[in-house]
Parts: C-alpha cells; structure tokens; sequence
C-alpha cells in the first residue's frame, strides 16, 4: 500500500521554513531600528575647500546647506556648481552608508535588490 504524502511538506521543510519566518522577522525589526538610525544621522558632503557644505540625512533628506561668506563673491555661477557638487557628494555618501547598513543587517542572506 501506498504511503500518504500529505503537502509534500517533512519535517525538515518545515523546520527550514519556520527558520526562514524567524531571520525575515529579525530583518524586519532591524531595518525599523536602522531607518530610525538613518533618519538621526548627519552626513556632510562639501565642495571648493569646504565654502560650500550640504548636510542631508542618512535616507538623503536634506538638513541645511552652510555657505560660507566668501563663497558669495566667486558669483552666481560658480556659487550654483559648488552647491550641485557638495550636493551630489553628500547623497553619494548618503547612499553608500546606507547600502553598507543593509548589507550589515541581512548579512549573508541573498535578498534580491539588497
């Protein structure tokens, strides 16, 4: 006679799936604590020798920008550039923390997109 197989499911699929449940919670709880950690974070991005610094968040939410007083002569052009280029500075360390965070927190699990 012929064995039932139920769902196909054993023991140890069950025990791999309930493991699964338990690492995706934990990453769940660690990404609310880590979204609170990016959001208390300052990271500062600057540009022509520091006249011109932008602060955002660690998830990129701008802060201030900080212009120095001898920035307003070099003129409005240039004043622009150094603003776009502490601006771009500022986000790519931004991301790059927070990339690296995330690798941290699902360390050694294979997420697509993470």
């Amino acid at each position: 006679m012929a064995e039932k197989q139920g769902f196909g499911f054993g023991l140890g699929k069950m025990k791999e799936l309930t493991e699964a449940l338990k690492k995706a919670q934990q990453v769940q709880e660690g990404a609310k604590r880590l979204q609170e950690e990016l959001e208390g974070m300052e990271i500062e991005g600057e540009a022509g020798g520091g006249l011109v610094k932008v602060v955002l968040s660690g998830n990129q939410e701008p802060r201030r920008v900080e212009i120095a007083p001898e920035a307003l002569n070099e003129g409005a052009e240039v004043l622009s550039d150094l603003v776009t280029a502490a601006m771009k500075e500022a986000y790519n360390l931004s991301t790059a923390t927070m990339r690296e965070k995330m690798e941290d927190l699902t360390g050694g699990l294979n997420l697509p997109g993470l």
